[in-house]
């Protein structure tokens, strides 16, 4: 591949030059050392946060809001956490919160901050994820949470009464739910001024979002007023290496080969370090495997001081092969790591020193027309370049390829469009509902959702009885499917089968669903994968098919031997059993499994569970003892019910949760070239004569 380097003025391109000297009169960069022979104490002082302590404990004794802007490394995530708790903010019983956009972020920062602070998890830090919680109620001073559990923690506790500040860390991702956690938060905050919020990014317009939590009523041209409602910004410098970026001459015909011929050619010069390649999804980065060891074979002949190691790395691989990722390469051998955006910013690989840049990723976009998700390839922002760029300089000056034109990248946006943008929104929607607030087209987002996208909400929360004709919650359907931990149409689904007398066999196909697949990827198999699948396959459908393999992996005693002979995920399947064991006992606490003659009873309890109404001048909570709830249920012995083999009450469940994704046959179309394709019609939009 032949590369240019930004603003060069021959138009020929000059390869593969690697100008260590380019930047001659810059300061010499910081020395990068993961400290490892430190002791606790040192490797914390020697982060760049510890010089701005307190600096950051005066903002946030004094603002509402502190922004904090620092490059990854800084130490942000970890140590002001530790501040606030040394300073003082975690006494009198409350708590410092952190939310995290991944669950594996999440563990692994509690894990980091439980080890630096010398205590067992789940004692002084702990964590709550999706399905699990590993704190101690009264013992725990820092909780690092996901975004959306800290959202279901406002179900019980809506003004966070718990804790006294919250820090959101990795702002700058815009998921679905650190929007709506802002919007919430800056909501909250007008009601306790005593709570302070730390947002922490990266890479973020911090004027805009501190102009949003900016609450001042009164402003002086030119003159900033140092009061509680401003917010302020703090900007921590990283400790990452300068990084040399390249492109490509002419445009890439097919970046996937792209990729593989600038991965040959860097290994060509015999330089040290690894490489790091983006690309969009799991079977291009199988492609670019499968490519570097052909290519690896033909250069083991060639007098080279390395050997090529190419791995891959994305979200459905097992951990054994993520793991080969992260670990060291062999001893003379150059790891090429080919990678989705889950290297981006979740994981740091260490060793890397080029980055080869597709500039495509593959975005969920959701079509409030037909209600379907779509997975689309489209260029990355320059923000997310940007954090790629990044991995090549944590050990040493790094470069990186991008394999795109300069003027093409110059017309890139400067982030991505913000997930609540492209996003279903109906959870959202139930979720702000359950907090009391009612009118959602004007609560206050950092970036406001689509009008379409919310009016399919309201349309698809209607249908499911979540909301009545006001669009106000229904007692106790609506209220319920806001307490289970799942996707309105999987709560719907969850009611419906209490009626149908198969909530045993609901839980099992939810908790599947709400993993990422049940099937493990094998290198190189995939006929036998398809063999393997052909043997659970049902004529019902899916829903079915999980459900048989999940009976047969209990029959076979959990067996992991058993999962590796049919090409199942064992990991996936122990995490499935732990949501079925979440979500069958939140579905015990709304009632949804009670047989005939205590259903009544356990609802005229959960219709009085909570009253919130947030935009009211005081914030009212009724609360039901949930532990006495639970003892009830356990006194009285609320089984869960099952069909047995009888497989149509579960697919009429489910047809319940997804009613408004009906489609009617409407025949045969023949095309110009003679080909004949089924066509189908959704019965919603039929009925509402689109």
């Amino acid at each position: 591949m032949a590369f240019l380097k930004p603003g060069a003025l021959s138009p020929a391109a000059f390869g593969l030059s690697f100008d260590t000297d380019a930047e001659e009169n810059a300061p010499p960069p910081p020395h990068y050392n993961k400290n490892d022979r430190l002791s606790i104490r040192d490797q914390r002082r020697a982060l760049p946060i510890s010089a701005l302590r307190s600096e950051l404990l005066y903002s946030i004794e004094s603002h509402g809001v502190t922004v904090v802007v620092g490059e990854t490394g800084c130490g942000k995530s970890t140590q002001i956490p530790q501040y606030l708790v040394e300073a003082g903010w975690a006494e009198g019983g409350r708590m410092v919160g952190c939310t995290q956009p991944r669950r594996v972020a999440a563990m692994a920062v509690a894990g980091r901050v439980a080890e630096e602070m010398g205590c067992r998890l789940g004692d002084e830090v702990g964590y709550s994820i999706r399905f699990e919680d590993v704190s101690t109620p009264g013992v725990t001073r820092i909780k690092f949470m996901t975004d959306g559990m800290l959202l279901r923690q406002m179900l019980d506790d809506p003004l966070l009464t718990k804790y006294s500040v919250i820090i959101v860390d990795e702002a700058h991702e815009r998921s679905l739910a650190s929007d709506v956690l802002l919007g919430l938060l800056k909501k909250i905050q007008a009601r306790r001024q005593d709570l302070r919020l730390v947002i922490a990014s990266a890479t973020l317009e911090a004027e805009r979002l501190a102009q949003y939590f900016d609450t001042r009523t009164v402003r002086v041209p030119g003159q900033e007023i140092w009061d509680y409602k401003a917010p302020v910004i703090i900007s921590v410098t990283g400790r990452s290496y300068p990084v040399q970026v390249f492109y490509n001459e002419h445009p890439a015909a097919n970046y996937v080969e792209a990729a593989v011929e600038t991965a040959v050619e860097i290994h060509k010069r015999n330089e040290p370090g690894d490489i790091l390649i983006f690309m969009t999804g799991e079977d291009e980065c199988e492609a670019a495997v499968k490519l570097l060891r052909e290519e690896a074979r033909h250069l083991a002949q060639a007098r080279l001081s390395l050997k090529l190691q190419p791995v891959a790395l994305y979200s459905g691989l097992p951990g054994y092969y993520q793991m080969q990722a992260l670990q060291p390469p062999q001893r003379g051998h150059r790891k090429v790591v080919v990678a989705t955006n889950i290297a981006e910013t979740s994981v740091t690989i260490e060793g890397v020193v080029y980055v080869i840049d597709s500039c495509y990723m593959k975005t969920r976009c959701y079509n409030p027309i037909n209600g379907l998700d779509s997975l689309i390839v489209t260029p990355i922002s320059k923000a997310s370049a940007a954090q790629r760029a990044g991995r090549a300089g944590r050990v040493r000056p790094g470069y990186c390829f991008r394999l795109c034109m300069e003027d093409d990248f110059d017309t890139l946006m400067a982030a991505s469009v913000p997930e609540i943008q492209r996003s279903d929104l109906a959870g959202v929607v139930l979720q702000l509902k359950a907090l009391g607030i009612e009118n959602i087209m004007r609560f206050k987002f950092l970036d406001a959702p689509a009008a379409e996208a919310v009016i399919r909400s309201l349309e698809l929360l209607h249908a499911l009885g979540a909301l009545d004709e006001d669009a106000r919650l229904t007692r106790p359907t609506g209220l319920m499917m806001s307490e289970l931990p799942l996707e309105p149409t999987l709560s719907k689904a969850l009611l419906a089968a209490a009626e149908f007398g198969c909530t045993e066999e609901a839980t099992t196909i939810a908790s599947i669903l709400s993993i990422r697949s049940v099937w493990t990827t094998m290198r190189g198999e995939i006929k036998a994968l398809e063999r393997a699948k052909k043997r659970f396959s049902v004529a019902e459908g899916d829903l079915n098919t999980y459900l048989n393999v999940h009976r047969a992996w209990e029959q076979e005693g959990r067996s992991r031997q058993w999962c590796e002979k049919n090409f199942v995920s064992h990991r996936a399947l122990l995490r499935a059993s732990d949501i079925r064991g979440s979500v069958a006992a939140n579905a015990m606490i709304c009632g949804v499994s009670c047989p005939a003659g205590v259903a009544i009873v356990v609802g005229d309890i959960f219709v009085f569970r909570r009253h919130v109404c947030m935009n009211a001048s005081a914030v009212r909570v009724e609360l039901c003892c949930q532990r006495q709830l639970v003892s009830h249920l356990r006194r009285i012995g609320v089984p869960m019910t099952s069909r047995g083999k009888d497989m149509e009450p579960v697919q009429r469940a489910f047809a319940w949760g997804w009613c408004m994704n009906a489609v009617q046959y409407q025949g045969m179309d023949v095309s110009a070239m003679g080909h004949e394709t089924r066509v189908y019609r959704l019965t919603r939009a039929a009925s509402g004569g689109e």
